[in-house]
């Protein structure tokens, strides 16, 4: 297995496992069985539901793409379109 392979293997793993538990603290959040949440030495309440949720919108793009490089895919790439009026 060559270095890069192992690479993004690595970082695709870390990925998930935050991504699991940013998902599960958002659902006890959400549930309002809790009244706050603990991820490693972070504290949660409801009033971070958003900012979670957009944190786990960030992960799961970043698990998407990592599995497309790891299938061959090249990441995507971003660009802008300036429409002008001459």
């Amino acid at each position: 297995m060559s270095r890069d392979l192992f690479e993004l293997r690595t970082r695709l793993e870390f990925h998930k496992t935050l991504l699991e538990k940013l998902r599960t603290a958002y659902l006890k959040l959400l549930d309002g069985g809790v009244k706050s949440y603990t991820i490693d030495d972070r504290s949660l309440t409801r009033f971070d539901l958003d900012k979670l949720k957009d944190e786990i919108a960030e992960e799961e793009n970043t698990v998407d793409e990592l599995n497309a490089e790891l299938n061959g895919l090249k990441p995507r790439r971003a660009f802008g379109v300036l429409p002008r009026d001459w």
